[in-house]
């Protein structure tokens, strides 16, 4: 900016998305933001169709594992089965869903970009799910709510490098990834095309509780439904306000890589 330049508002060299106040001479104080404007949506189906992307090939899973256990193979191998089974058909819709609804362009239809500033709101969206954790947990044990943890196996296997690193890589890279795309980009998005925020919000974290119920385990899984419902509200919260998923991925991926690290280390009850 020059000398020459007349007072007015300009865009801030400091901020890539405000605006400064020049005086004709310097660059003052006074800045501001652009009002955020309407959250991107997309049409209910692509929530609904997201919904059974998802739901389904977990179900399918489950039987096609069972069906192979016979054949003995590594069970590394198994781990990366039911990560291929149980996401390769939601990325396959989110891309079909893009060029059907969206702008044909699957990371802006689901808001998949990111900022530097996410390094620092992903760590602080994941201490906001950590308070939910325990405010919902505390609930969960005074009322005596049944809660069991769906890692019984992973405690036995702890032991085994070649089923947790693949469960590794699944649990803290694949699951953040693939699970915010699902959830806070798709799901949240079709939602709020129908609902009011706080409504298409809350809609969706209990639907993400309601994804890592475990039939095998039955009411003794509802206490866990609860808790992780409350985490996908809040990581829906965040994706709402941010507008973008990779705060809540960094929140989702240090979330699970702790859960992981208190399993296999054997600090949980039992281990």
């Amino acid at each position: 900016m020059t000398s020459m330049q007349p007072a007015g508002w300009y865009d801030d060299p400091w901020h890539p998305h405000g605006m400064r106040y020049w005086n004709g001479t310097d660059w003052t104080p006074h800045a501001a933001m652009p009002a955020k404007g309407p959250h991107p949506t997309l049409p209910i189906q692509v929530a609904f169709g997201a919904l059974l992307a998802m739901a389904l090939p977990l179900i399918a899973s489950r039987f096609i594992l069972r069906g192979l256990a016979d054949l003995r193979w590594p069970i590394a191998v198994y781990v990366v089965l039911a990560g291929v089974i149980a996401y390769g058909p939601p990325l396959a819709f989110w891309r079909a869903a893009s060029r059907r609804w969206g702008s044909g362009r699957p990371l802006v239809d689901v808001g998949l970009r990111a900022r530097w500033a996410d390094l620092g709101w992903g760590p602080l969206t994941w201490l906001a799910c950590v308070a939910a954790q325990v405010v919902v947990g505390l609930i969960v044990v005074a009322t005596g709510i049944p809660f069991q943890n769906n890692t019984d196996q992973i405690r036995d296997a702890r032991d085994s490098p070649g089923y947790v690193i693949p469960l590794l890589i699944l649990a803290v890279v694949a699951a953040p990834i693939v699970e915010e795309i699902v959830f806070r980009g798709l799901v949240l998005r079709g939602l709020l095309s129908r609902l009011a925020p706080v409504a298409a919000v809350a809609a969706q974290g209990v639907l993400f509780g309601l994804a890592h119920f475990d039939p095998q385990r039955g009411v003794r899984n509802i206490g866990l439904v609860m808790v992780l419902g409350a985490v996908g509200c809040v990581l829906g919260g965040a994706g709402y306000l941010f507008r973008r998923l990779v705060p809540g991925m960094v929140a989702h991926a240090i979330l699970n890589g702790v859960a992981m690290a208190v399993v296999l280390s054997g600090w949980t009850l039992g281990g």
